[in-house]
């Protein structure tokens, strides 16, 4: 059957079951547009393509399968790029297909002419050219295989203007699933060993691949054996949180007493997760332990320092296979108490508690974000997905919210701004059953805030709580610490974020006092709909400082 090498392309994508892509249009790969016309894939189209690509990546982390994100050449290759360096250091599968010039205009800075291996190359796994119409199906199915093998991460595809409708004959392949390499009993029972010798031995859990309850089982093996459970940041929805076993998450806005509980430790074993920069407090806790290192990467890519034993699995085949093991095998000689020393550190830093109970976090004027986040959590109750930009303003949430269900959290663990509003709506449209929040500051929700217009479109009722200090406020705290009393470049003006979502008939609520939010609140999820609640704060409240929090 000859078909164009852009239709080639989605049909590759509906075998491998993808279920949506997120796209900007562009003149570049009409046929492929063409192709999604008929496909079962729904095409989301977005307003811009860093909240194309953010969705995508947001689909992927909750769902296990690559994102698909589709934008333009030049102008729209550039808007993305956020969205595979997020991926990229994220390990997160993302495939972003990139409209080109026809092979016949290139070097001839054409229009919106661009190279696309050298933009790209530094910073994703793979950039891949059709430039044969023959193996468009062929290159899709290896952009797919890619992105989601070894150490997941972004894959991108140059699709030339006219290959795209070239006729061929070859058939649409259905890509293999990934192989997921299986620990040895030899490995295991090393592990065992040493697990059974340490004193205040502790996993460290983080990454993408912890869709299926697999972290829970983790942490009922763990608090068997009376071992402590840490997660990575903005990788804590990996076990439930009402673990017996959870001592807290580490990097950005911790508490100074888990972060000490964590370098007691003489022996890490991490799961899916390494000792990165960030959760090593910039390369100075957990260095002298004993550290296994449980992974899909060989090379260990993003972590520092001693390496004891390597084993190459994935969280599911690890936990799968290390359950033929019990809690018994792992103790040792050990009791409970360093496991419930660590966890209850964990249960008093998450305690609610309004800002005015706290040091240094006393508002002046506007909401208590320690009241308002416990009302939050009070109503989600755990069951809730979270998503995030990044910025001062999430660390409340990040406190305070618990997490009862895997694949419950998108976050930019590198520190990317503007992926919680279309990290929102993508994972409403993929749980369209399940109560999805947006946690943003106001620098952040303006940055890609326009893709609430795609909820609008395609059905997605994200709520989204914008805290508004009218201040780059992450940027601010470190002014005040490194140049106090000369704050320069950080002052922003707003709108009012609530007539503005009300404009898409949306719910819109503004909240400037404490006593308002709770009220505020149970009208926005019982909204029908998306719903914006935009929280007015001090311009100069700073998150508890990490070693003022009460324990």
């Amino acid at each position: 059957m000859s078909r164009s090498a852009g239709h080639l392309i989605v049909s590759t994508l509906e075998n491998a079951g993808i279920e949506r892509v997120y796209a900007v249009p562009g003149e570049s790969y009409l046929d492929v547009l063409d192709g999604l016309y008929d496909s079962p894939i729904e095409t989301v189209v977005c307003r811009q393509e860093g909240g194309a690509g953010f969705m995508a990546l947001s689909e992927s982390r909750l769902t296990g399968r690559p994102g698909i994100a589709m934008v333009t050449r030049g102008p729209g290759a550039a808007n993305a790029m956020i969205s595979v360096h997020t991926a990229y250091q994220d390990a997160t599968a993302l495939v972003l297909f990139v409209g080109l010039v026809p092979i016949a205009d290139r070097a001839r800075e054409s229009f919106q002419e661009f190279s696309l291996p050298e933009w790209f190359s530094s910073t994703a796994k793979k950039v891949i050219v059709v430039d044969d119409e023959h193996r468009a199906g062929d290159l899709t199915a290896e952009a797919l295989r890619i992105a989601a093998s070894g150490r997941p991460g972004p894959v991108v595809v140059g699709l030339p203007e006219d290959v795209l409708v070239r006729l061929t004959d070859s058939p649409a392949p259905t890509p293999a699933p990934i192989a997921e390499p299986q620990p040895s009993v030899v490995d295991l029972e090393s592990l065992t060993a040493r697990i059974s010798a340490a004193k205040k031995p502790a996993f460290v859990l983080g990454g993408d691949g912890w869709h299926e309850g697999h972290g829970a089982a983790l942490a009922q093996l763990a608090a068997s054996a009376g071992i402590p459970v840490f997660c990575d940041c903005r990788a804590y929805d990996a076990l439930p949180h009402s673990s017996p076993a959870w001592a807290g998450w580490l990097g950005y806005g911790r508490a100074d007493a888990i972060a000490a509980g964590f370098a007691e430790a003489d022996l890490l074993v991490y799961v899916g997760a390494t000792r990165s920069d960030v959760a090593s407090d910039g390369y100075t806790r957990g260095f002298d332990a004993q550290t296994i290192v449980v992974g899909l990467d060989p090379e260990a890519t993003q972590h520092a320092g001693r390496i004891d034993a390597q084993i190459l699995a994935s969280p599911r085949s690890f936990v799968t296979a290390l359950n033929m093991f019990t809690g018994s095998h792992l103790r040792g000689d050990r009791d409970d108490t360093w496991m419930i020393s660590r966890a209850k550190v964990q249960s008093q830093v998450a305690t609610h508690r309004p800002d005015a109970e706290v040091a240094g976090a006393i508002p002046r004027t506007g909401v208590d974000l320690g009241v308002a986040f416990g009302t939050l959590d009070d109503r989600l109750g755990g069951e809730a997905i979270l998503t995030y930009g990044a910025g001062n303003a999430t660390i409340w949430s990040h406190r305070f919210i618990r997490h009862l269900q895997p694949a419950s959290l998108v976050g930019a663990r590198n520190g990317a701004m503007g992926l919680a509003v279309p990290g929102a709506v993508a994972a409403s449209l993929a749980y369209p059953d399940r109560r999805t929040v947006a946690i943003c500051g106001d620098g952040d929700f303006l940055m890609n805030g326009q893709e609430l217009a795609t909820a609008f479109a395609h059905g997605a009722k994200p709520l989204v709580i914008v805290v508004d200090n009218g201040v780059y406020g992450t940027i601010v705290s470190h002014q005040v610490n490194h140049y106090p009393g000369r704050p320069s470049g950080t002052r922003m003006v707003n709108p009012d974020f609530a007539v503005w979502m009300s404009s898409f008939a949306g719910h819109g609520e503004r909240v400037e006092k404490t006593e308002d939010f709770e009220a505020a609140l149970d009208r926005a999820l019982a909204a029908d709909g998306p719903a914006l609640i935009h929280v007015l704060i001090d311009s100069e409240l700073m998150p508890p400082a990490a070693d003022e929090i009460a324990v």
